[in-house]
């Protein structure tokens, strides 16, 4: 557990007050109509001390004055009502919009993240700090900053009437200042180290929550309810314990001290009257006025210190966000700015090598070239570095050594946008959106119209099986798209790459979880689709690649063969042996060479 150190808080806190910058405006106009009302409150006290020491006085009722008096009192008390209201509003106003800016702005730079930083982050913890923290944030924006600005302008009004009903009693209660000083600061010290560990294990929560929820089918399978429960309730604990800490600091330094220095500031003022009633009258009224004012006084610091369990919060919160916020390992960037375009897409891998974790090579020395309308297939066992090649030519990775080259150009001078527009990737695990199939297929880009849906469904094979649905294109699909098989699944998927008519197809086992009889259908679609365009197939059914214009062969992240079907069964090296183990005899390998 990291402690965050004053000035880091403090740093932290400025930032979080920049976000107030662009509704300056807003805020002024706030501020204003918080002046007024804290005036109005202000002067109340003033008139009753006036009413008691003025008219109050027995046998003499001067009505007139009274009811003049009487009339400003519910006059300025109408008018601070009705200013408060509309101070509270406009700063929960800004308050709002600050942390909507804040959640679009977190949300944003997830998208733009590099795939590294979810290598490493589990999906609950960013899936907290979008949340989570930013709720945190809001918090500390609508109870922590409209109060403290509140409070903080009553007591220095507060003061300023003191000072105007006796001077010396009012630099005495300026002693009270640094006691209070000092009480946040120690609750700060402990808080902050209390709720990091808190916010840390909610954190650790989400993720386990999300481990659970995406791995439920395979926990059910192997029984791992136990396991995951009693892991889920450690985390818990630590949770709930760092929770205990907090309140316990809570009960101590909060309500509790602040009301001791009240009691013992009230005893005081009490015995400066009292002694001074031992030598000259005093007026009631200025004792009832300088009472009500300390009572004014410690109850906004009782708020101002309720909230800074709010305030702790929402800066270790604040921290969490803005780490992620200035995380500066992106997406891999356009280099230059030629932008060019991708006409036949043609692709050279030049002696391209590759590590996820900067240690160990996933990828040496790869060269190929695959020209326009061939098919180069990646075959290999798992981990031999098949989809970190795919990895690279999406460029969901920047190019560590070597370089890939699309038309004659570096891939790291070509916009993401061209690359995502020209390059259409199949996965062997699709995703679907929830929203109707036509929302899925045209992903938003109103260049594709319904025909050219319609169109690319039936080019897979995919039509009949969506008219068969209640409501066709428009039939809604649930997260996921679990209410499909993953044959259906994947079929949408091909739609939806080939409506895009791209001009890079990459196959990333694509066919894997479809039928043979739809798959027979699926290759027939497949000759069309490669015709004129470059195709990067990922195979571990060796039966759906055997037309591939190259066959590359990885091993531990190297190609140790490279040739056509025939070629590579012919050499009777790791591909014969692959070949042999799928088909089950030495007779169908050497038909299949002939």
């Amino acid at each position: 557990m990291n402690k965050i150190s004053k000035k880091e808080q403090r740093r932290t806190l400025i930032r979080l007050l920049s976000y107030t910058k662009s509704h300056t405006k807003e805020f002024v106009f706030a501020f204003a109509l918080l002046l007024f009302a804290t005036l109005m409150d202000i002067i109340g006290p003033i008139l009753i001390k006036i009413f008691i020491d003025d008219y109050l006085t027995p046998g003499h009722l001067p009505v007139k004055p009274l009811v003049y008096l009487g009339s400003i009192y519910l006059f300025i008390h109408f008018s601070k009502v009705i200013l408060q209201y509309f101070q509270l509003v406009k700063f929960q106003e800004i308050a709002l919009k600050i942390i909507r800016e804040m959640r679009v702005e977190v949300f944003s730079k997830v998208h733009k993240l590099g795939l590294k930083y979810f290598d490493k982050t589990p999906g609950g913890s960013i899936v907290s700090r979008v949340t989570n923290d930013t709720e945190a944030i809001k918090d500390m924006f609508v109870e922590v900053l409209a109060t403290f600005v509140q409070n903080g302008v009553f007591l220095i009004g507060v003061f300023i009437a003191m000072f105007y009903l006796n001077v010396q009693l009012a630099l005495f209660c300026l002693v009270i200042l640094p006691i209070l000083f000092i009480l946040m600061q120690t609750y700060r010290k402990f808080s902050s180290k209390y709720y990091h560990d808190m916010r840390e294990r909610l954190s650790q929560l989400n993720a386990k929550l999300n481990e659970s929820l995406q791995g439920m089918a395979i926990i059910q399978v192997f029984r791992q309810e136990k396991r995951l429960r009693r892991e889920f309730d450690e985390i818990n604990d630590a949770h709930y314990q760092a929770g205990i800490k907090n309140i316990k600091l809570d009960g101590l330094l909060l309500r509790p001290a602040v009301d001791f220095i009240y009691i013992v500031t009230i005893i005081l003022v009490l015995s400066f009257f009292g002694i001074s009633a031992l030598e000259s009258p005093i007026e009631i009224g200025v004792l009832y006025a300088f009472v009500n004012y300390l009572e004014r006084f410690f109850e906004p610091v009782n708020h101002m210190m309720m909230r800074l369990s709010l305030l702790q919060q929402a800066v270790v919160a604040s921290q969490r966000v803005f780490e992620l916020l200035d995380y500066d390992e992106l997406a891999p960037q356009t280099v230059g700015n030629k932008n060019p375009s991708i006409v036949k897409g043609e692709i050279e891998f030049k002696n391209v090598s590759f590590s996820y974790d900067g240690k160990r090579d996933v990828l040496k020395n790869i060269s190929f070239t695959a020209k326009k309308g061939e098919t180069v297939a990646l075959v290999g066992h798992t981990g031999s570095g098949k989809s970190s090649v795919i990895n690279l030519l999406m460029r969901f990775y920047e190019v560590e050594r070597g370089d890939i080259v699309i038309d004659g150009i570096s891939i790291k001078s070509y916009e993401n946008n061209e690359l995502r527009q020209k390059i259409g990737l199949v996965l062997q695990d699709p995703f679907l959106f929830v929203g109707t199939i036509r929302e899925n297929l045209r992903l938003n880009n109103s260049d594709i119209t319904d025909q050219d849906i319609e169109d690319a469904a039936k080019f897979v094979q995919v039509d009949q099986f969506i008219r068969k649905l209640e409501d066709g294109y428009d039939y809604q699909v649930v997260e996921r798209g679990s209410t499909f098989s993953s044959g259906q699944r994947q079929l949408l998927a091909f739609a939806r790459t080939i409506v895009n008519n791209p001009k890079i197809l990459v196959l990333d086992e694509a066919t894997a979880n479809i039928d043979t009889e739809t798959e027979h259908e699926i290759q027939k679609a497949l000759e069309k689709m490669r015709q004129g365009r470059t195709t990067i197939a990922i195979a571990h059914r060796l039966s759906t690649i055997q037309d591939a214009n190259l066959i590359l062969v990885l091993h531990q992240g190297e190609i140790v063969e490279r040739g056509t079907h025939q070629e590579l069964l012919a050499r009777k090296g790791l591909y014969y042996k692959m070949f042999l183990l799928q088909n089950g005899s030495v007779d169908h390998v050497e038909n299949a060479v002939m």
